[in-house]
Protein backbone atom coordinates (compact mmCIF):
# COMPACT_ATOMS: atom_id res chain seq x y z
CA UNK A 1 0.00 0.00 0.00
CA UNK A 2 2.97 2.50 0.62
CA UNK A 3 4.24 1.80 -2.16
CA UNK A 4 1.18 2.49 -4.33
CA UNK A 5 0.90 5.93 -2.13
CA UNK A 6 4.47 6.91 -3.21
CA UNK A 7 3.81 5.90 -7.36
CA UNK A 8 0.73 8.21 -7.16
CA UNK A 9 2.32 11.26 -5.31
CA UNK A 10 5.53 11.30 -7.57
CA UNK A 11 3.02 10.93 -10.37
CA UNK A 12 1.29 14.08 -8.92
CA UNK A 13 4.65 15.81 -8.64
CA UNK A 14 4.58 15.52 -13.00
CA UNK A 15 0.60 15.98 -13.31
CA UNK A 16 1.36 19.34 -14.89
CA UNK A 17 3.71 18.20 -16.91
CA UNK A 18 2.10 14.98 -18.09
CA UNK A 19 -1.04 16.67 -18.79
CA UNK A 20 0.56 18.85 -21.56
CA UNK A 21 2.12 15.13 -22.99
CA UNK A 22 0.45 14.77 -26.45
CA UNK A 23 -0.83 11.28 -25.53
CA UNK A 24 -3.12 12.55 -22.86
CA UNK A 25 -5.07 15.33 -24.73
CA UNK A 26 -8.70 15.60 -23.64
CA UNK A 27 -7.91 13.33 -20.44
CA UNK A 28 -9.34 14.60 -16.75
CA UNK A 29 -6.78 14.89 -13.91
CA UNK A 30 -7.96 11.86 -11.72
CA UNK A 31 -8.28 9.95 -15.50
CA UNK A 32 -5.12 10.20 -16.02
CA UNK A 33 -3.78 9.52 -12.62
CA UNK A 34 -5.59 6.18 -12.95
CA UNK A 35 -4.66 5.19 -16.08
CA UNK A 36 -0.77 5.69 -15.24
CA UNK A 37 -1.56 3.14 -12.68
CA UNK A 38 -3.44 1.07 -15.34
CA UNK A 39 -0.80 0.80 -17.75
CA UNK A 40 1.66 0.29 -15.56
CA UNK A 41 3.47 2.92 -16.24
CA UNK A 42 7.31 3.17 -14.51
CA UNK A 43 9.46 6.09 -14.48
CA UNK A 44 13.74 5.59 -14.58
CA UNK A 45 16.52 8.89 -13.73
CA UNK A 46 19.27 8.63 -16.10
CA UNK A 47 22.54 10.42 -15.81
CA UNK A 48 23.94 12.82 -18.20
CA UNK A 49 25.06 10.81 -21.51
CA UNK A 50 23.97 7.82 -20.69
CA UNK A 51 22.51 5.44 -23.26
CA UNK A 52 18.59 5.53 -22.64
CA UNK A 53 18.05 3.14 -25.99
CA UNK A 54 20.89 1.45 -27.72
CA UNK A 55 20.82 0.72 -31.44
CA UNK A 56 20.11 -2.78 -32.19
CA UNK A 57 17.85 -3.15 -29.14
CA UNK A 58 13.92 -4.49 -29.16
CA UNK A 59 11.15 -1.95 -28.73
CA UNK A 60 8.29 -2.27 -26.35
CA UNK A 61 8.11 0.98 -24.90
CA UNK A 62 6.88 4.75 -25.23
CA UNK A 63 9.45 6.82 -23.44
CA UNK A 64 7.69 10.05 -21.78
CA UNK A 65 10.27 13.15 -20.98
CA UNK A 66 9.30 14.04 -16.93
CA UNK A 67 12.69 16.30 -17.14
CA UNK A 68 15.63 16.85 -18.51
CA UNK A 69 16.27 15.68 -22.55
CA UNK A 70 17.69 13.31 -24.98
CA UNK A 71 19.08 13.13 -27.90
CA UNK A 72 17.71 10.53 -30.92
CA UNK A 73 20.62 9.78 -32.81
CA UNK A 74 22.02 7.42 -35.79
CA UNK A 75 25.30 6.44 -36.65
CA UNK A 76 26.26 5.51 -40.48
CA UNK A 77 28.76 2.78 -41.21
CA UNK A 78 31.67 5.17 -41.63
CA UNK A 79 30.36 5.99 -38.14
CA UNK A 80 29.25 9.61 -38.48
CA UNK A 81 26.60 10.25 -36.31
CA UNK A 82 23.28 11.63 -37.39
CA UNK A 83 20.86 13.68 -34.86
CA UNK A 84 16.95 12.51 -35.48
CA UNK A 85 15.59 14.88 -33.00
CA UNK A 86 16.36 16.25 -28.96
CA UNK A 87 13.37 15.13 -27.18
CA UNK A 88 12.08 17.56 -24.09
CA UNK A 89 9.31 17.50 -21.61
CA UNK A 90 6.75 16.71 -22.14
CA UNK A 91 7.67 15.11 -25.55
CA UNK A 92 7.32 11.36 -26.35
CA UNK A 93 9.78 9.06 -28.17
CA UNK A 94 10.09 5.49 -29.41
CA UNK A 95 6.28 5.31 -29.91
CA UNK A 96 6.71 4.25 -33.80
CA UNK A 97 8.98 1.37 -33.31
CA UNK A 98 6.99 0.38 -29.96
CA UNK A 99 3.92 0.29 -32.25
CA UNK A 100 5.72 -1.69 -34.85
CA UNK A 101 7.13 -4.01 -31.97
CA UNK A 102 10.60 -3.42 -34.01
CA UNK A 103 12.85 -5.84 -33.14
CA UNK A 104 16.00 -3.92 -33.81
CA UNK A 105 16.21 -0.43 -33.59
CA UNK A 106 18.20 1.74 -35.90
CA UNK A 107 19.21 4.48 -33.85
CA UNK A 108 19.97 5.39 -30.30
CA UNK A 109 18.80 7.80 -27.17
CA UNK A 110 21.10 9.18 -25.36
CA UNK A 111 20.58 11.51 -21.63
CA UNK A 112 21.83 14.96 -22.68
CA UNK A 113 21.40 15.68 -19.07
CA UNK A 114 20.32 13.91 -16.19
CA UNK A 115 17.02 13.25 -17.00
CA UNK A 116 13.66 11.04 -15.15
CA UNK A 117 11.48 9.70 -18.21
CA UNK A 118 8.04 7.40 -17.48
CA UNK A 119 7.94 4.29 -19.61
CA UNK A 120 5.12 2.30 -20.62
CA UNK A 121 4.28 -0.87 -22.61
CA UNK A 122 3.23 -0.18 -25.66
CA UNK A 123 0.95 -3.24 -25.99
CA UNK A 124 -1.31 -1.55 -22.43
CA UNK A 125 -2.03 1.19 -24.99
CA UNK A 126 -2.78 -0.85 -27.83
CA UNK A 127 -5.29 -3.44 -26.21
CA UNK A 128 -7.89 -2.07 -24.29
CA UNK A 129 -7.87 -3.98 -20.08
CA UNK A 130 -10.38 -5.81 -19.00
CA UNK A 131 -11.45 -2.75 -16.86
CA UNK A 132 -12.23 -1.53 -20.13
CA UNK A 133 -11.60 2.21 -19.12
CA UNK A 134 -13.27 4.74 -20.96
CA UNK A 135 -10.20 6.85 -21.79
CA UNK A 136 -8.26 4.35 -23.59
CA UNK A 137 -10.40 5.11 -27.03
CA UNK A 138 -8.85 8.42 -26.41
CA UNK A 139 -5.60 7.21 -25.61
CA UNK A 140 -5.31 5.59 -28.71
CA UNK A 141 -6.92 8.19 -30.89
CA UNK A 142 -3.87 10.58 -28.93
CA UNK A 143 -0.80 8.25 -30.00
CA UNK A 144 -2.66 7.78 -33.63
CA UNK A 145 -2.42 11.56 -33.97
CA UNK A 146 0.99 11.56 -32.48
CA UNK A 147 2.62 9.16 -34.99
CA UNK A 148 1.08 11.54 -37.80
CA UNK A 149 2.77 14.83 -36.56
CA UNK A 150 6.16 12.82 -36.04
CA UNK A 151 5.81 11.58 -39.78
CA UNK A 152 5.06 15.55 -40.83
CA UNK A 153 8.35 16.29 -38.72
CA UNK A 154 10.50 13.85 -40.28
CA UNK A 155 9.50 14.67 -43.98
CA UNK A 156 10.61 18.37 -43.07
CA UNK A 157 13.75 17.00 -41.56
CA UNK A 158 14.51 14.99 -45.30
CA UNK A 159 13.25 18.26 -47.37
CA UNK A 160 15.83 20.37 -45.45
CA UNK A 161 18.84 17.63 -45.41
CA UNK A 162 17.99 17.31 -49.15
CA UNK A 163 19.13 20.46 -49.85
CA UNK A 164 22.67 20.83 -51.83
CA UNK A 165 24.68 22.79 -49.96
CA UNK A 166 25.34 24.09 -46.17
CA UNK A 167 24.06 27.43 -46.28
CA UNK A 168 20.51 26.16 -47.79
CA UNK A 169 20.12 23.33 -45.49
CA UNK A 170 21.02 25.80 -42.48
CA UNK A 171 18.45 28.82 -43.75
CA UNK A 172 15.73 26.10 -44.53
CA UNK A 173 16.08 24.87 -40.83
CA UNK A 174 16.27 28.15 -39.74
CA UNK A 175 12.88 30.02 -41.34
CA UNK A 176 11.20 26.41 -40.31
CA UNK A 177 12.20 27.37 -36.63
CA UNK A 178 11.39 31.21 -37.23
CA UNK A 179 8.05 30.07 -38.77
CA UNK A 180 7.35 27.54 -35.81
CA UNK A 181 8.11 30.50 -33.23
CA UNK A 182 5.94 32.78 -34.70
CA UNK A 183 9.24 35.11 -34.17
CA UNK A 184 12.31 36.22 -35.90
CA UNK A 185 13.87 35.88 -32.88
CA UNK A 186 14.45 32.16 -31.22
CA UNK A 187 16.10 29.13 -29.65
CA UNK A 188 17.09 26.20 -31.02
CA UNK A 189 17.66 23.05 -29.55
CA UNK A 190 21.65 22.33 -30.50
CA UNK A 191 24.73 23.38 -29.94
CA UNK A 192 26.82 23.95 -33.31
CA UNK A 193 28.20 20.46 -33.20
CA UNK A 194 24.69 18.62 -32.84
CA UNK A 195 23.53 21.68 -34.94
CA UNK A 196 25.96 19.70 -38.01
CA UNK A 197 25.35 16.63 -36.68
CA UNK A 198 21.29 17.33 -37.35
CA UNK A 199 21.78 19.22 -40.67
CA UNK A 200 24.17 16.17 -42.04
CA UNK A 201 27.16 18.47 -42.96
CA UNK A 202 30.98 19.62 -41.08
CA UNK A 203 30.70 21.52 -38.01
CA UNK A 204 33.86 24.02 -39.24
CA UNK A 205 31.24 24.65 -42.60
CA UNK A 206 28.80 25.15 -40.84
CA UNK A 207 30.49 27.82 -38.33
CA UNK A 208 32.31 29.76 -41.45
CA UNK A 209 28.46 29.89 -43.25
CA UNK A 210 27.13 31.41 -40.02
CA UNK A 211 29.88 33.92 -39.60
CA UNK A 212 29.40 34.68 -43.66
CA UNK A 213 25.58 34.80 -42.92
CA UNK A 214 26.43 37.35 -40.04
CA UNK A 215 28.71 39.60 -42.34
CA UNK A 216 26.19 40.09 -45.14
CA UNK A 217 24.03 40.71 -42.45
CA UNK A 218 20.99 38.19 -42.71
CA UNK A 219 20.98 36.99 -39.41
CA UNK A 220 22.82 37.26 -35.76
CA UNK A 221 23.71 34.56 -33.20
CA UNK A 222 24.74 33.81 -30.11
CA UNK A 223 25.19 29.95 -28.65
CA UNK A 224 21.67 28.74 -29.57
CA UNK A 225 19.82 32.07 -30.12
CA UNK A 226 18.87 33.42 -33.13
CA UNK A 227 17.72 36.07 -34.86
CA UNK A 228 16.68 36.45 -38.51
CA UNK A 229 17.35 39.43 -40.20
Amino acid sequence: MLKFQQKVVFMEKYLETLKMCPLFYGIGDEDLLRMLTCLGAKTETFDKKYTVVAEGNSARHIGIMLSGSVSVTQMDYDGNRSIVGNVVPPEVFMEAFACAEVRKVPLSVVANEESEIMFIDCSHILHTCHNNCGFHQQLIFNLMKNLAAKNIELHRKAEITSKRTTREKLMAYLNMCAKKSGSRVFEIPFDRQELADYLQVERSGLSAEISKLRREGILQSERNRFELL
